[in-house]
């Protein structure tokens, strides 16, 4: 899986409102992968989800309140510095952003809309965003009466933006134009009725991508087409071991190995993590096994760059916990954890 010198610190989003510090820093040993937390903000509320820019200068968040809004943070030795007031994205509670084609990109769950704002050479926001509202709805009335974008991520090529949304049960494609941020539907893809599609990983040789489900703990394989922009749903997996039940497991988050042969996925609910090995083309997904996640509720589960340690917020627990991981088997094995408030994600920078 390699290694890098990248990832020297972790961002922790956490929700305010429930307690959390806001964005918090650690330092990262390079070793051990232990995480030390080492200063918060509560500059803006809820930034439940962050997203490092590629330079790794600036940091993104979402603010997920009932307005919505994104933040953008210089990332200097002291720690994160809020460069201007959040940006509002004219989406209810974002979940989600991601960085594409100069822009920022966010997922509102509770508008079902996907907004963006222009990036500024200095690494603040537009002040104007441009929405794309989903429509439809899902079998689930409880949870599906309209749509709830809850993931957005652009392709391996850059070329196309992937928006998944929870309440249509579908994923649509679409392109961004540069110049004015408008995103247009190339094709709305649909899942299974009832899954609950929430989050999306793409395969590193990029012909297959991954859509974890919420409402069953299901991945969906998907063939990813990047010259026509056509994703293909081929097969299943289901993500508990024989036996167990799915009512109250909810999954939430997916990652993929670099080196494309495993699967990671955290179950909140039955708090555990899955681990997938994936076929030689990435066209079959196979459980292994599932290990505790080492808390309760993992809302968030990330990769370090290095590859040798996975990482999970465990919301409702209050911490993230850190596993090494087998490099030949995939299995993690539990390394340690620091006290999170009500955290929500974890990124490297």
């Amino acid at each position: 899986m390699g290694t890098t010198d990248r990832g020297r610190r972790a961002y922790i989003g956490s929700f305010t409102t429930a307690g959390g510090h806001g964005l918090t820093v650690a330092a990262v040993d390079p070793k051990s992968g232990a995480l030390t937390a080492l200063r918060s903000t509560d500059a803006v509320p809820n930034p439940s989800y962050l997203a490092p820019s590629p330079d790794g200068r600036y940091l993104y968040a979402v603010s997920e309140t009932p307005d919505g809004a994104a933040a953008a943070f210089a990332l200097t030795p002291e720690g994160p510095a809020l460069l201007a007031p959040a940006t509002p994205v004219d989406g209810g509670h974002p979940t989600h952003l991601t960085l594409s084609a100069g822009h920022l990109v966010t997922a509102n769950y509770g508008s079902g809309s996907v907004s963006t704002l222009p990036l500024r050479a200095d690494g603040t926001l537009g002040d104007r965003a441009t929405v794309l509202r989903h429509e439809g709805s899902g079998p689930r009335t409880d949870r599906q009466e309209g749509p709830h974008a809850h993931a957005v991520l652009p392709d391996p090529t850059g070329h196309w933006v992937l928006s998944v949304d929870l309440g249509t049960d579908s994923v649509r494609v679409c392109t961004l134009d540069t110049a004015s941020g408008a995103l247009t539907v190339r094709e709305e893809v649909p899942l299974r009725p009832g899954s609950g599609p929430r989050h999306l990983a793409f395969h590193p040789r990029g012909a297959r991508a991954y859509v974890v489900n919420e409402f069953d703990p299901t991945v969906t394989v998907c063939r990813w087409d990047a010259g026509r922009g056509t994703l293909t749903p081929l097969n299943e997996t289901w993500l508990l071991p024989d036996g167990a039940s799915a009512v109250g497991t909810y999954p939430s988050e997916l990652v993929v190995s670099p080196d494309g042969r495993f699967l990671w996925v955290a179950n909140r609910g039955h708090d555990s993590i899955s681990v997938l090995a994936l076929g030689a083309s990435g066209g079959t997904a196979t459980l292994v096994t599932t290990v505790p996640c080492g808390g309760h509720w993992p809302r968030d589960l990330a990769l370090h760059p290095g590859g040798r340690h996975l990482y999970v917020a465990n919301e409702r627990s209050g911490d993230v916990s850190w596993f090494t991981l087998d490099q030949e088997t995939g299995i993690p094995s539990p390394a340690g954890s620091v006290a999170a408030p009500a955290a929500s994600c974890v990124v490297f920078a």
